[in-house]
């Protein structure tokens, strides 16, 4: 009998610190944190970003010029932004004359951080290149901010930064598919940033007005509008334009072609 209680205070032992480590790997208590994240980050990158300038022979590009910042996400709006994770997203903001930022004004970096306080990064190719580049001597060498390791103290400042970024509007609909009775809907997704895509969007087909409608995404969601008015008969195109409030969008009307037939 008294074997079979020590073996279940054992047991019960196990199942209580199996469930600490879930805790802790959730982010309960976790010295890995948002604040953390975007103090150390911008500081990595930005010392990273010049050495790559230097390779290029852009000259006047330092850490300190391109006065970098972040903000970071982990999992979305439904996920707290604390605790190790490969779905951490981290928008960047810098300036470098000889690479003009997106209308956006910042890059979308991938993180998975590692519980010990050292993350992994991976930056845009459209924006700081791809994995190698050639230097000013003609060599091919690595590009140092393609993908970067870095750390930060788990014991650091973990006070609020303020920054915040827009989230990112994007059309996902590349073919029109109007029903039976030839109206037609846009899908749309809305990227990490500061409160989400709010605003309207008003299709148009030639002079044909198809109607003006609400636009509400949450960040990292997808939703689908639909026009109250049909297309007309034979009509080649659908434009869609446009007017955030909240969020950035396409910076131009995005028009798209209507199936043959």
């Amino acid at each position: 009998m008294r074997r079979f209680v020590i073996s279940l205070v054992a047991a019960i032992a196990v199942v209580l610190a199996v469930g600490g480590a879930v805790v802790a790997g959730s982010g309960g208590g976790s010295s890995i944190t948002r604040a953390r994240l975007e103090r150390s980050l911008p500081a990595t990158f930005s010392n990273l970003y010049a050495q790559r300038a230097t390779l290029l022979g852009h000259g006047g590009i330092t850490p300190e010029s391109l006065h970098a910042s972040a903000m970071c996400d982990k999992g979305g709006a439904v996920e707290p932004d604390v605790g190790a994770g490969s779905n951490w997203n981290c928008l960047v903001s810098w300036t470098d004359p000889t690479n003009p930022m997106p209308p956006e004004g910042y890059g979308k970096l991938e993180l998975q951080v590692h519980s010990n306080g050292c993350y992994t990064a991976s930056a845009p190719s459209k924006l700081v290149g791809f994995a190698t580049l050639t230097d000013t001597k003609g060599r091919e060498v690595t590009n140092p901010v393609a993908e970067f390791d870095g750390c930060f103290d788990p014991n650091g400042d973990n006070t609020p930064t303020g920054v915040e970024l827009p989230s990112l509007l994007s059309v996902t609909t590349t073919a029109l598919r109007p029903d039976s009775t030839g109206h037609v809907a846009i899908q749309v997704t809305c990227g990490t940033g500061a409160g989400g895509c709010q605003g309207t969007v008003t299709a148009t087909a030639g002079d044909a007005d198809l109607g003006t409608v609400p636009v509400t995404v949450h960040e990292e969601q997808t939703e689908t509008f639909s026009f109250p008015t049909a297309v007309p008969h034979r009509a080649p195109e659908v434009t869609f334009t446009f007017h955030l409030t909240t969020g950035v969008g396409p910076t131009k009307p995005v028009t798209l072609e209507m199936p043959p037939g």
